[in-house]
């Protein structure tokens, strides 16, 4: 019965609209307010493939596996809201795809039918991955943690923009290639992208290196150099450690922002600046400011966009992929995986440098190694775990997965059963609680 109301259905499409889908150079989809897919365009077949058989299924089941909507399951729908503001709705989604897990960008636009009703929505779909990490060398983020998501979907949505985008973070949690991210999801990653480390560095060399110099301007300038404001020329300049800039420096970069001009050191001709900034900081800005440290009127200049890059021990979720991608980088040619007690020792550690002091570690148990797996032996002696919660604990010792467990369970009976308040209570998604739950 089902099956010929959704061949019903597809009959009395639009032939037009078949045709206008087809003719997309994106991937996208036909869903109904069923949340059943009832066409797909042929970007759609070769990005995704099987599409033919993705008709008269449903969007939630094909894409995240789910046995109901994404909106009853800890995810955003973006067919819900859309269906009750009648706009067009975005999210950033996990998807399942032949090559696994996968970032998707995905929009959807409700359809009006001639009552003026919703009646079905267009979903687009734009592939992330293989803009965020160099095929080349593995380099890139990585992650499937909400933590990891969130700030994935503000990098997302600021990328093409010319906003300026404020990256904060503890040391180690991968500012400059979220940097780099944004670079690449911009309309500007044809152009360079030009990274500058503002710490440590003096007024003559601030100004000699942002904005190059004249030969003869000083003493062993015996040519003309080029500024790194004007080599990121239509691409993004990127500011490290913008916090370490001396008071007496920030007025140089506010004027360069607020004009978008600037002279070499030297020069007398005012030069052009085409840049997107993007800077970062593992200070606290905000407390700076009132402190007196730094300029107001700076701050209020580059944190249009703030984004927030969580430390590891608030995405430990994370920890298998960061491994696994961390330790292809640094032995490729070695098929190198972590033992159950090296897990053990690296589960419940704080990592205060964060995924830095992750690569470090590993790059340490690489060189230990004799074989394929990397035992609790090659790791530092000093990677003492959090202690377990006490009421998981018992009086007796057990693995921080069966822990996990205990506590998940426990904590469930605590709210009544509420997933959602449980979800709250202890910072994740109602996804990941989902997951938890299903492995306790």
């Amino acid at each position: 019965m089902m099956a010929s109301k959704i061949a019903n259905a597809v009959m009395h499409l639009p032939r037009d609209l078949i045709s206008f889908l087809d003719s997309l150079p994106e991937p996208r989809i036909l869903v109904d307010v069923q949340y059943r897919i009832l066409a797909t365009n042929q970007a759609y077949g070769r990005e995704f493939g099987g599409r033919g058989r993705m008709v008269g299924r449903t969007c939630y089941e094909v894409s995240h596996h789910f046995d109901k909507p994404c909106d009853q399951c800890g995810e955003t729908c973006p067919l819900q809201s859309a269906l009750k503001s009648g706009q067009p709705g975005r999210v950033l989604h996990l998807h399942h795809t032949p090559r696994g897990e996968e970032h998707v960008d995905v929009e959807l636009v409700p359809l009006c039918d001639e009552t003026g009703q919703i009646a079905y929505f267009v979903e687009t779909m734009s592939l992330l991955n293989n803009k965020l990490i160099d095929s080349t060398s593995g380099v890139g983020m990585v992650g499937r943690s909400p933590a990891f998501n969130a700030m994935l979907e503000l990098i997302n949505r600021a990328a093409p923009a010319m906003t300026p985008v404020l990256l904060l973070g503890e040391s180690g949690t991968g500012k400059e290639l979220a940097a780099q991210a944004l670079h690449d999801l911009s309309s500007r990653h044809g152009k360079p992208f030009v990274p500058v480390d503002c710490s440590g560095m003096t007024e003559t060399l601030f100004e000699s290196e942002l904005f190059g110099y004249e030969k003869g301007a000083f003493t062993g300038a015996s040519q003309r150099k080029i500024g790194l404001v004007e080599a990121a020329a239509g691409g993004t300049l990127f500011l490290d450690e913008l916090g370490d800039i001396p008071l007496s420096l920030q007025v140089k970069l506010l004027r360069l922002l607020e004009t978008g001009t600037f002279r070499r050191v030297g020069g007398v001709e005012t030069l052009k600046a085409d840049f997107r900034l993007v800077a970062a900081t593992h200070r606290g800005v905000k407390a700076m400011v009132e402190a007196g440290t730094f300029r107001r009127d700076l701050y209020y200049r580059i944190s249009a966009f703030p984004i927030h890059l969580p430390a590891l021990r608030e995405r430990r979720e994370d920890m298998p992929v960061l491994v696994e991608n961390l330790l292809r980088r640094l032995a490729p040619e070695r098929p190198l995986k972590l033992g159950p007690d090296a897990c053990d020792r690296l589960a419940g550690y704080p990592f205060p440098g964060n995924i830095r002091e992750l690569r470090n570690i590993l790059e340490r148990a690489v060189l230990l190694v004799d074989g394929d797996t990397i035992g609790a032996e090659h790791l530092p002696d000093d990677l003492v775990p959090a202690p377990l919660a006490s009421e998981t604990q018992a009086g007796e010792v057990v693995p921080l997965d069966q822990a996990e467990r205990r506590y998940v369970r426990w904590a469930l009976d605590q709210t009544g059963g509420d997933k959602k308040a449980l979800a709250q209570a202890l910072g994740i998604s109602e996804r990941t609680l989902y997951r938890k739950l299903e492995s306790s």
